[in-house]
């Protein structure tokens, strides 16, 4: 589904639209959308992206231009999630504070990993398939592991690896 409130630019393409779930978001131009992934309000995609399926791209996180979001990559957006208050009542949006997450233009996140709330992704960064991002990744990085941790770095076009 996507929703009446959802902001399209020129030349997105969603593949099965109908297999999809976008409510209250702006994707750039030129971005592709895999099936079965949901992106909810307040999450602001880039220029020519490509997020594969099976992810889905919670509110506050912002894509920059360029960023590649592999196969069933999940964000947080919520340091401490809880369904109840202390007096057990059903949380609320009113009781808790959406904590924001970037990526910066032209990273690239492998499938299944996870990048939890309140980071930012550096420039070019990569992030490896099945990585667990608990704090900020620099710019040109490349990260892996649980948690993700810095095995190399991204330069020009190639690659550096801490072995190298």
């Amino acid at each position: 589904m996507i929703a009446s409130d959802v902001t399209l630019q020129d030349g997105v393409v969603i593949h099965h639209p109908d297999l999809v779930n976008l409510y209250g978001c702006a994707v750039g131009a030129g971005t592709r959308i895999g099936t079965f992934v949901e992106i909810q309000k307040n999450a602001a995609i880039g220029r020519n992206c490509k997020i594969s399926s099976h992810s889905f791209i919670c509110e506050g996180v912002t894509l920059e231009d360029g960023v590649f979001v592999g196969h069933g990559v999940m964000f947080t957006n919520d340091i401490y999630p809880r369904a109840v208050n202390a007096d057990g009542g059903l949380q609320s949006e009113a009781d808790w504070t959406v904590v924001t997450t970037r990526v910066k233009r032209r990273a690239s996140i492998g499938s299944n990993a996870t990048i939890l709330a309140g980071v930012t992704i550096g420039e070019a960064a990569q992030v490896g398939a099945g990585a667990v991002v608990t704090k900020d990744v620099p710019s040109f990085a490349i990260v892996a592991g649980v948690p993700a941790r810095i095995i190399g770095r991204v330069k020009d076009a190639t690659i550096e690896t801490a072995e190298a």
